[in-house]
């Protein structure tokens, strides 16, 4: 059994059309994609049609309830404010209510059970929080802490953008034993036939085969290739979990996604947030991240004048001229 296992795609429509094209190359026995279709790039409209014309087996991500949450009592505080959450809104006026209603019924998570092949647990963070997150170098306690309400062996997460093939191994006495918190969104089910093992695993050691696809269309581990996972069973002799990864990178022309910024509105309504979501598509790296640290650092309210905060970022640091070096739309070799 040949799992693809693609995440993060975020509106990139370019970026999904030459994984669509690999994978015709590749041909998996099932297509998974663990979350965040939309918001980011300008085609999240687009994106929906094309992973449903596909029949693919589909999990929600954090940027499915950006979208599902937006004006109920469920949506993030300050989501109501155009200057920070600008893109959003400009999405809410664009996907049609059919498109809406896919989003909404679609899973939070999955475990799969294939006949010959060890279980298979996936979520976009993980069970009951989506936006928990892994990286490759992250301390092994910190991982553990996060999986150990997860029975099954092989854990598919997603979220950070980055790839990562890990086994985590945790001595019993090591063991955390503090339970998973949920996030209000999904509880993180467990089925009456796990009720045995969750009193005998956490007397053992424990061990998780922790895999992230990386991201189709904003990947942010330096390099701009759209990514993901293929996933084979094999005998745990051979991998422990039962599932082998490899990972695949694939070149593209993001020229059209950048353009699309400008031309479909979305850098207009976006204001600053579509202004980083477009340097992470240019640089393939933490733009986001490091601007919030910056405004943070040097006491910039973001949700009181984010633009403020990041005409004194670019002031000080001089990121949207290395950004611009990055830019295929005005760097050639960029690729």
């Amino acid at each position: 059994m040949r799992l693809a296992v693609l995440a993060d795609i975020h509106g990139n429509l370019p970026a999904l059309e030459a994984v669509i094209a690999a994978l015709e190359r590749l041909q998996p026995d099932q297509v998974v994609l663990n979350g965040d279709m939309i918001i980011g790039s300008p085609f999240s409209s687009e994106v929906i049609d094309r992973v449903r014309s596909q029949g693919w087996i589909v999990v929600r991500g954090n940027h499915e309830f950006y979208y599902l949450d937006f004006g109920t009592p469920r949506a993030l505080p300050g989501t109501d404010d155009p200057a920070r959450w600008g893109g959003l809104h400009w999405l809410v006026e664009r996907l049609t209510p059919a498109q809406g209603a896919y989003l909404g019924m679609l899973p939070d998570e999955h475990t799969f059970y294939l006949p010959g092949a060890e279980p298979l647990r996936i979520a976009h963070g993980v069970p009951g929080r989506n936006r928990v997150g892994f990286y490759p170098d992250q301390p092994a306690a910190s991982v553990a802490r996060e999986l150990m309400g997860i029975q099954e062996a092989t854990v598919i997460s997603a979220h950070t953008h980055v790839q990562v093939d890990r086994h985590i191994r945790i001595r019993a006495d090591a063991l955390p034993n503090a339970p998973v918190e949920g996030n209000g969104h999904d509880v993180g089910r467990q089925h009456n036939h796990h009720d045995h093992n969750d009193q005998t695993n956490h007397r053992d050691n424990r061990h998780w085969h922790l895999i992230n696809p990386g991201s189709v269309g904003l990947p942010l581990n330096g390099d701009p290739a759209a990514q993901f996972a293929i996933l084979e069973s094999v005998p745990a002799s051979e991998e422990p979990g039962g599932w082998r990864a490899t990972h695949i990178r694939v070149r593209y022309d993001r020229r059209p996604a950048l353009e699309a910024f400008g031309t479909s509105g979305l850098m207009a309504a976006g204001g600053v947030m579509a202004e980083l979501f477009y340097w992470e598509l240019a640089t393939a790296e933490q733009e986001i991240l490091r601007f919030f640290r910056w405004a943070r650092e040097h006491g910039f309210d973001l949700d009181g004048n984010m633009a403020a905060a990041f005409d004194a970022y670019t002031a000080a640091t001089q990121r949207d001229v290395y950004v611009r070096r990055h830019d295929p739309l005005y760097v050639r070799d960029a690729i």
